[in-house]
């Protein structure tokens, strides 16, 4: 594999193809699987995996916005995409790309109901949200009896799918609690299914749903994360490859004397004589400010090196003191051997999430087995 030469971002397709496999394996068959690609297919490249994707043969997208599913129809992916968050203001762009809405109270319904009905349209696809304890979107257990009361007689838009959202499906304190969701959604369900008459798809799971409540698959399971890479345990790290390098080089290389300082602020003071290499990425390409003054690091030929001072806008500075580099070497700042994103974060109190859709769309992506 050629060394990086710039900042760029390497996302190897093989990867994400064996993490799919993988977490397929823990299906029954006949189980559908929905692909959740929002935030730019969590921060690497939203339009180069749905299509990818689209060759594996999932059977869903799933985007949070629906300019997220404009983009995908754009690019020529034909396969269902579901806007996990629908707003009103987007209605019309989610007809005229055929997106399938998630709605999730009564108002969203009713606006909807009535724009298709406008139309003429009969039987669009929609999709309900029921919470069942994370609080966040979705109808309560007790709005189902007015949910069904209202799709009755309706002709514009038939249910594809009933859904909710566990809260805690990664953390075996929480079983008692993550249980207790299953039960209510298996309720919602039947009391639903029942009273407009027909069975929609049903989906709870998460990646952790996927990896660890199996009675929660129902007939389709929703993948972010894990597709990426990542398992939300020591135990599926095994099995699942961050598909994502984030890789950069060093720009330059300082030889500092006791007491100079470096960067904005001078908020980092040289003990004694050391050496620094400034690389090319900063804030505006993901790495915030919260790696810096040693908290984050980078490795440099298998060394770490520590994130020194302020992080500034399109650089860091980094200290390469006893570390053998010259400027043009290849950094990593995250892969999947070296140093992992999960790692990386942990360092500054955060979660792999955020480092990994925070990459900034200026980053360069190369696309690594496409084949």
């Amino acid at each position: 594999m050629p060394k990086a030469q710039e900042t760029v971002l390497e996302i190897d397709l093989n990867k994400l193809k064996q993490n799919v496999k993988y977490l397929k394996s823990k299906l029954e068959g006949g189980t559908k699987f929905l692909a959740v690609v929002k935030a730019f297919a969590y921060g690497s490249d939203a339009k180069v995996i749905a299509r990818y994707l689209a060759g594996l043969k999932v059977d869903y997208f799933a985007v949070a916005y629906a300019e997220e599913g404009v983009a995908l129809r754009q690019a020529g992916i034909t396969t269902p995409i579901l806007v996990l968050h629908t707003l009103a203001v987007n209605f019309e762009s989610i007809v005229t790309y055929h997106l399938e809405p998630n709605l999730y109270n009564f108002k969203i319904l009713e606006a909807f109901v009535d724009v298709v009905g406008a139309k003429g349209i009969k039987d669009y696809p929609i999709h309900l949200k029921f919470n069942t304890g994370l609080n966040r979107l979705g109808f309560a257990e007790a709005d189902v009896a007015e949910v069904t009361a209202r799709l009755k007689g309706l002709s514009a838009v038939k249910v594809t799918s009933l859904f909710s959202h566990l809260a805690a499906s990664e953390d075996a304190n929480e079983r008692d609690f993550t249980l207790a969701q299953i039960d209510a959604f298996k309720r919602i369900a039947a009391r639903v299914s029942s009273a407009i008459g027909y069975s929609p798809i049903l989906h709870m799971s998460n990646t952790s749903g996927i990896l660890n409540y199996p009675e929660a698959h129902f007939n389709m399971v929703r993948s972010g994360i894990g597709m990426y890479g990542f398992g939300n345990s020591e135990k599926e790290r095994v099995h699942l490859k961050p598909i994502a390098s984030f890789k950069t080089v060093i720009s330059q290389i300082h030889t500092l004397n006791a007491g100079q300082t470096v960067g904005y602020n001078r908020a980092y003071t040289s003990q004694g004589i050391e050496k620094t290499a400034t690389l090319p990425v900063g804030h505006a390409d993901g790495i915030g400010r919260i790696y810096g003054n040693g908290k984050g690091y980078v490795t440099i030929g298998g060394a770490k090196a520590p994130i020194i001072g302020n992080v500034c806008m399109d650089m860091i500075m980094v200290n390469v003191t006893g570390i053998a580099c010259n400027e043009g070497d290849e950094v990593v700042i995250f892969d999947g051997t070296t140093t992992s994103a999960e790692t990386l974060a942990a360092s500054a109190n955060t979660i792999s999430y955020e480092l990994i859709t925070s990459i900034s769309q200026r980053v360069k992506r190369v696309i690594l087995n496409d084949d």
